[in-house]
Order: C-alpha cells, then sequence, then structure tokens
C-alpha cells in the first residue's frame, strides 16, 4: 500500500470505495437472507439474478483491493506505519514492525504468506522509532528517509546518491528494495548492498573493490532487539580471501579461502538439490552468492546470536515451520585457532588437537593441561636450501592473513617459489579444481588448521629434509624387523577373518542384517527400502525433521496411515554399523511408555535406516530453549516430564531384562507425544552392564558436552550413575529454561551448574527458575527439584543418588541431604555436530577445562 502526502490517508479513495462495496456485498445478502425466509413463493429466477448482482458486486471489491496494493512509490507518495508495499508476486512486504516483545517500531522487510513473521531486512535498526509516528518516503535529493512524522526528524537515510529525474523505489520478488530513476534498471541504492543478519539468494556477500561497499551479515542482538549483535560474518580481504565470523573484534570461526570448488573449511558445501552456489574474485568484485534450484523452495542463510551460529533455514510448508538444513560453527574444532600455531584440530582425536608431524608443544606443561594456545615449534630447525616439503591431505588452509597468491603459476612453480624464500612455511593451489592452478604460499605460523575424515585439501609443508630422511629409516627399520616377527600371526588372523566371512557370504551389510534379522527374541519387522522412500517421498526436503551425527530425520506416512519417523545413516556419519546394530539391538527389546519405539528397520546396501514412532512434538530441546513455545511447558508439565524421564531411566537401569546405560542423555533426545509426555530416544551409544551396576572402562569417551559426568569424561569411567549426572544436567535445564552449554559468561560461571551452585549457597534457588514459570504456590516443589538435581549431579559417583531414589524423591516429601559442591564444570565453546543425536550438539571427544569452585 502507498501514502499520498497530499492526503490525509494513504489509499483513502480506493479503500473506502472498496469497503463501501463490501457494505452493500453484506446488506445484499442481508437482504436475500430476509427474502429467502419470509417470501418463500418468489421466483428462483429473480433469486438468481440478485445473487449475479452480488457475486458482480463480490468481483469489483476485490479488484479495488488488489489495486491497492502496489511494490513502489514516487516522489509524491510516502508509506506510513500501518501501510506496506507488497512485492509484483507478492513473496516479500515492507512495512513497519515490533520485533518480539518490544514496542519500538521498525521499518522491515518479511515473507508476505509466511505464517511466522521472519524479517530478512532492517532499515533503522539503531534508530528505532518510539511510536507509530513513521513515514518512509523519497526526498529532493534522490535520498530514501525514514522520519518520525510528529517532529519531522531524520531517524534513517539511504545517504546521497546522483539525484535521479523519476525517483522510484520498488520492492521486488527478490527481496531487494531498489531505488531507481524512472523505468532504468540501473539501482541508485539498493537494500542488497547493506544487509543485516540475512542472506538472500541472489545477494552478495563481500566486497565491491570499485566502492570499498563491504557486504557483512550482522546478527539482532536479540530477538526483541534487531540492533547490531556482536557475531558477525564477512569475506576477509587477505592476499588470498577467506570467510570468517567474528564476535566483536574476536575471530570466532574460520570459513576458510575458496579453493575453486568451495570455501577450504566447509568440505560439505557440494552440489545439492537445494541452492548452487558461487563465488567471485577480481580486480572489482569478491563476493559470495547463491541462487535457488527450485523456486518453490524457501531458504535463507541467518546470523543467530543466541546460538552463535550462521544458519541456513528452509521453510517446509507441510509443517508450517522453518527446519535448520545446515549451521556452523559444526563442532568443537571449528573453534578459531583452537590448537594455536602449527597445530591440527582432528574431531575424531583425544585430545582433539595435535601438533603437525615434525613439531612438538611449545608448552608441555600447557598442552597437558589442554591448554593449546601456546601451539607447537619445530623439532628441528630448517636449513633452508636444505629443506624438504611434506604432503598433508584432507585439511582446512591456514589463516591467509600472512599468504601470498599467484594465480597464473602451477604447483611445480609453486614448490620452486616457495622453496626459493626461507620464510615461507607452506604451499598449495589456490584453485584445486582439475587440474588445479594457482599458487598459495605462507609465512610465518600456520594458524587455524583442521582435518577432515572426508574432504578438505592438500598442504605441502616445509620440514628439514634430514628429519624427513632419519623418519624414514626408522620406519623401514621398524617394518623390516616387524614383518618376520608378526608375518605368520597375520596370514592366521587373515585366514580365519576369511572363513569367518565366507561362511557370512563376506558382505558387511548381509552379516548387519543376519544379526538384526535373527537376533534371537528380536521380533522387528524389516521395511523394504521401497517402503521407506515411497512413505518419505523419496526423502523429500519437505519431509526432513533435522540432522545430526547419525544423519538426516524424516517424516514419513505408511500406507495405513500411521506417521513415522525415519532415521537414515549417512555415509558421512559419525556412528557407523556397529552403533546401527548396537541400537536396533537394545531399543527392539524395550518396552516402556517412556521410551520412544522402534517400528523396525531397513537394510538394503549402503542404506541402513530406522524407523520409530513419529513424535509430533519434536524433542524437548526445542520447546524449553525458545522464548515462545517454552510458555507450552507450565510447571505442573515440567515437572511431569522430569518424573517421566526419570521412570524411564529407572527402567533401563533396573527393571528392563538387558539393563542399560544410555551414555548419551539430553533435551534433545527426549522426544514429546501429541501430549508432551517425555520419551527417551537414541541408543545408539548406550551399553548395557548386566546385573552389575559398578563403574566400567572405555577408550572412545562418546556423549555430549554438558551433560558428560566428570569420571567418564576424564577417565572413560561410566556407571549407571553417569546417567544421573546426565539426568541432573536436564533437570537443571528444564526448571531454568536455559542451555548448560550455552550459559552467559556475562554471569560470572562458565556454565549453568556454577551459576545455580551460587544460588543455592546464597540461598535464592528461585532466581534460577525459568521467568516464563509462574512460581507462585509452587515454591516448594521448585526448590525441591533444584535441590535434587544438585544431588544427582556432585563430583563422586558414590554420592549421587540411584534412579530408584531419584523417583522416591520426586514423588515424596521426605528430608533430602544437604548437596556437596559439583567440583567438575566444563568450559564450553559453541559447536554443532554430535555423534550420537538426531539434532545438532556438540559431541564429546575428551575436550574440557576443570574449574573448582570455592565454597562461601
Amino acid at each position: 500500500m502507498i501514502d499520498h502526502p497530499t492526503a490525509e490517508s494513504t489509499l483513502a479513495c480506493p479503500l473506502i470505495v472498496a469497503l463501501m462495496f463490501e457494505s452493500a456485498y453484506l446488506s445484499i445478502r442481508i437482504f436475500i437472507f430476509t427474502i429467502n425466509f419470509s417470501h418463500v413463493e418468489n421466483s428462483s429466477s429473480s433469486m438468481d439474478a440478485l445473487w449475479s448482482l452480488t457475486y458482480f458486486i463480490y468481483v469489483i471489491c476485490l479488484l479495488f483491493k488488489i489495486s491497492a496494493l502496489t511494490d513502489s512509490i514516487d516522489e509524491s507518495q510516502a508509506v506510513r506505519d500501518g501501510e506496506t508495499l507488497v512485492s509484483d508476486g507478492g513473496i516479500f512486504e515492507l512495512g513497519f514492525f515490533s520485533p518480539g516483545i518490544s514496542k519500538k517500531r521498525y521499518l522491515g522487510i518479511w515473507y508476505r504468506n509466511i505464517p511466522i513473521q521472519t524479517v530478512v531486512w532492517v532499515a533503522n535498526r539503531r534508530s528505532p522509532v518510539n511510536d507509530s509516528s513513521g513515514v518512509l518516503k523519497i526526498n529532493s535529493s534522490g535520498s530514501v528517509i525514514l522520519s518520525a512524522r510528529d517532529n519531522n526528524s531524520v531517524v534513517w537515510s539511504s545517504g546521497s546518491s546522483r539525484a535521479p529525474k523519476v525517483p522510484i523505489l520498488q520492492l521486488l520478488d527478490s527481496g531487494n528494495l531498489v531505488l531507481r530513476d524512472g523505468n532504468a534498471n540501473v539501482y541508485l541504492w539498493q537494500s542488497f548492498d547493506y544487509p543485516s543478519d540475512t542472506l538472500l539468494p541472489d545477494m552478495k556477500f563481500g566486497w565491491d573493490l570499485r566502492t570499498s561497499l563491504n557486504r557483512r551479515l550482522t546478527s539482532w542482538k536479540s530477538p526483541d532487539d534487531p540492533s547490531p549483535g556482536e557475531l558477525s560474518t564477512g569475506i576477509e580481504l587477505d592476499a588470498y580471501p577467506q570467510g570468517i565470523m567474528s564476535k566483536g573484534s574476536r575471530k570466532y570461526f574460520r570459513g576458510g579461502p575458496w579453493n575453486g570448488l568451495r570455501f577450504s573449511g566447509a568440505p560439505e558445501l557440494k552440489i545439492n538439490p537445494v541452492f548452487e552456489f558461487e563465488f567471485v574474485w577480481n580486480e572489482e568484485e569478491v563476493y559470495y552468492t547463491y541462487r535457488l534450484l527450485n523456486k518453490s523452495v524457501i531458504s535463507r542463510l541467518v546470523m543467530n546470536e543466541t546460538t552463535s551460529t550462521r544458519q541456513r533455514y528452509v521453510w517446509v510448508e507441510a509443517d508450517q515451520s522453518w527446519r535448520l538444513y545446515a549451521s556452523v560453527p559444526r563442532d568443537y574444532c571449528d573453534n578459531y585457532a583452537l590448537c594455536g600455531a602449527n597445530g591440527v584440530c582432528r574431531i575424531g582425536d583425544s585430545p582433539v588437537c595435535q601438533c603437525l608431524e615434525g613439531f612438538e608443544p611449545k608448552s608441555a606443561l600447557s598442552w597437558n593441561a589442554m591448554d593449546w594456545t601456546d601451539g607447537c615449534v619445530r623439532k628441528e630447525p630448517l636449513n633452508c636450501n636444505k629443506d624438504d616439503f611434506i604432503k598433508f591431505s584432507g585439511l582446512k588452509l591456514p589463516d591467509t592473513t600472512n599468504s601470498w597468491v599467484n594465480r597464473t603459476m602451477n604447483l611445480r612453480e609453486c614448490r620452486e617459489a616457495c622453496s626459493k624464500n626461507c620464510s615461507c612455511m607452506a604451499f598449495t593451489n589456490s584453485n584445486i579444481s582439475k587440474p588445479g592452478s594457482g599458487c598459495v604460499l605462507w609465512f610465518g605460523g600456520l594458524i587455524d588448521v583442521r582435518q577432515f575424515s572426508d574432504g578438505g585439501q592438500d598442504l605441502y609443508i616445509r620440514m628439514r629434509a634430514s628429519s624427513r630422511g632419519n623418519r624414514s629409516l626408522v620406519i623401514v627399520a621398524a617394518v623390516v624387523v616387524s614383518i618376520a616377527a608378526i608375518c605368520g600371526l597375520l596370514l592366521a588372523i587373515f585366514y580365519l577373518f576369511w572363513r569367518k566371512k565366507a561362511a557370512k557370504g563376506g558382505n558387511e551389510e548381509e552379516e548387519a542384517l543376519d544379526v538384526v534379522s535373527h537376533e534371537e527374541d528380536l521380533d522387528l519387522p524389516l521395511f523394504s527400502l521401497s517402503t521407506v522412500v515411497r512413505a518419505t517421498d523419496k526423502f523429500s526436503l519437505n519431509k526432513k525433521l533435522g540432522e545430526g551425527g547419525f544423519g538426516p530425520v524424516y517424516k514419513g506416512l505408511l500406507m495405513d496411515g500411521q506417521s513415522i519417523a525415519v532415521k537414515r545413516l549417512s555415509e558421512n556419519s559419525g556412528q557407523g554399523l556397529n552403533e546401527f546394530i548396537n541400537e536396533v539391538k537394545l531399543i527392539a527389546k524395550l518396552q516402556h511408555r517412556n521410551l520412544v519405539k522402534l517400528l523396525g528397520c531397513c537394510i538394503d546396501g549402503a542404506e541402513k535406516i530406522l524407523i520409530y514412532e513419529y513424535m509430533p512434538n519434536g524433542s524437548l530441546d526445542s520447546i524449553i530453549f525458545d522464548k515462545t513455545r517454552g510458555s507450552q511447558l507450565d510447571w505442573s508439565k515440567r515437572l511431569d516430564i522430569i518424573s517421566g524421564v526419570a521412570r524411564g531411566l529407572l527402567y533401563l537401569h533396573q527393571d528392563s531384562r538387558l539393563r542399560i546405560i544410555h551414555r548419551d542423555l539430553k533435551a534433545s533426545n527426549i522426544l514429546l507425544d501429541n501430549e508432551l509426555n517425555p520419551k527417551i530416544s537414541d541408543f545408539g551409544m548406550a551399553r548395557t552392564f548386566g546385573g552389575d551396576p559398578r563403574e566400567e572402562n572405555t577408550r572412545r569417551i562418546v556423549g555430549t558436552y554438558g551433560y558428560m559426568a566428570p569420571e567418564y569424561a576424564i577417565h572413560g569411567l561410566f556407571s549407571v550413575k553417569s546417567d544421573v549426572f546426565s539426568f541432573g544436567i536436564l533437570v537443571l535445564e528444564i526448571v531454568s529454561g536455559k542451555k548448560n552449554r550455552g550459559f552467559d559468561p556475562e554471569q560470572g560461571h562458565n556454565n549453568l551448574i556454577g551459576y545455580a551452585w551460587k544460588l543455592w549457597t546464597e540461598e535464592r534457588p528461585l532466581d534460577l527458575i525459568d521467568p516464563l514459570l509462574d512460581v507462585q504456590n509452587v515454591e516448594h516443589e521448585m526448590i525441591r527439584c533444584i535441590h535434587i538435581t544438585l544431588l544427582c549431579i556432585q563430583q563422586s559417583p558414590e554420592d549421587r543418588p540411584s534412579m530408584a531414589t531419584v523417583v522416591v524423591m520426586l514423588n515424596g516429601d521426605s528430608l533430602l541431604p544437604q548437596p556437596k559442591q559439583p567440583g567438575f564444570l566444563i568450559d564450553l565453546l559453541p559447536s554443532e555436530t554430535c555423534s550420537s543425536s538426531s539434532k545438532n550438539e556438540p559431541c564429546s571427544v575428551n575436550d574440557f577445562s576443570i574449574t573448582a569452585l570455592q565454597g562461601r
């Protein structure tokens, strides 16, 4: 809708006429209704004529409404608060809005046909209008200005530009607000050049070198405040441009330089059915952009201050919701410069940081204490002309701040250039698309290197030739000495393995199918792949519920009308066949109202799929950590969820036939049915322990940061008391509505545990309660829950209650023992992937630091 400044109200005439026609239409309907009841004998032909007239008037009314919607204004028009511009295709809308609970007014652009208002651009982020007097118009110098009508003060301006003869401000179907001269296609100004927190298709993300324009994304400060937050992302103009994310002035995540195929730190950025992408790097521009392959798909990339992530969302029309497609940082190794100079981060190692080959920790004491910031130094000094280069594969290239690029050289010429410069530490191709071209040289320490299990690229690092030769001699000698001793043993083992494989068909999938199909008393249906494909509409993106370390999860519908959740093991999954079989064998034998039900599985070639009952309310974390949805859970319902999870754990630990330790209990693994009843899910990491609940040891530590018991994280010792600790953290999150791993460090504590203990010792436990909850008349229950939580998260496993005791505590009023202070806190860094969850959660690979709280 538009506004004529010369008139008292925008579109007064057409809107009044439209309203008059609507009133006439309703009056005629009432009149005809009266005739039908008082003069039934009237002829049908007369009635048909009246209905035709009514329909004609209604169509005219609609035409007036449609004509009232416009996508542009000129110099004589304006947009006032309460009026909007709508793009020609009706995709985007521009107008004034108030975010969240704020009453301040902002000028923004949002999707018009999406019921969840999703704002993609805000003009006056730093200067809100305090009332409804905002006016948007074009001034005489050709600038777009936003002013407060009452005092005529300019709140926001597009800045001066070449004064157009016939200025037109138009909202395009791309979501771009453009200022042009008449019908010319040249834009004098456009909102795409000044993005807020969202990158839309066809937007340029990066630099216009001709004007020094830097297009960066900056997060909203909060859902109620669109002013720029701390989190931002952009293209850094080093010799070799790279994508980075920053928190304030500090680098937080580095996507790496563009290598001709993708950003070096994003091996997952591949050809996909949703969008195609492009990186332009020339003398005039350096930018990234993407385009949607299917115009019916709606996708956006947005900065999220709350989670400290950059997220790509896809709108799922069937569910009327935004679904997370991808997110960075993905995991612990994505934290910038985590391993210091010349260190490499491998998410599967424990600890994750290792020195590159030929290097050693600069400070062994700090390194062993898992403080890797000092990085690594060479074991032997370089000898310049006598140095050699070792090839490292699968890497994210180092920070390019101290780099040099020549895009015409080949790899041989690149090696020569590095070899001749004694300060050159490493080299590689700048473009790895076949056959490879360009040259990048690095000088100084190699910062922010990580190794991927799949993807990444080659880097040639300078090494002293003697050290490589000595290393080769040692390896050769070791092989020669060892081969004679173990040759016979290897042959024997190979023979036995061959016999076993031959007996079972020699196929891992067939072996798995044999285990799943013939396990004693398993009684688990096997679904055909065609059934699963049909149920999920060929694994349609619109059916996707989420994705984690295991792989994507889809909503499906069987032929009999039953809704299902389909968990599909991806080829790049952190889990493998063992975890798949483990989950099938364990959960198939479990029957409890607070455990998710496994309906069947499918194994077909490389496809390994689990079929579960569908939980319409999703996972617990999607509700309790959301300010809007969190209000669905009052205290009574939260207490029911806590009790339900406790009963489910008690069944696993004590009453089930197998006796199971879950090892990955967390909010995202608690699913809610249509009545919000909790069900524990995801048994890929679970272990059985028979009748002995004592601690067992594992060399592979799995689970999730923020939920792991200290004895498990440090020593790999797990028991039923490990699950009790995780349960305590879960309850802490339920009552507070806050994440343990994402707790605000400005509170003076590294996580929620420290904050809860501080409030407890200061006798202010109710300050921990979620502000969405009404504490009146339930203070005693809330304090008792917090008390039980602190008992569950005590440092020593022996001090923690069993789940049987917890269930009694939750359902009684007996006197509780005083908790001892939690002595183990994990200093968490935001990350996004996990080996065991169907949600994106940070994996545990034994990476932590310890904080001891001092008693008051």
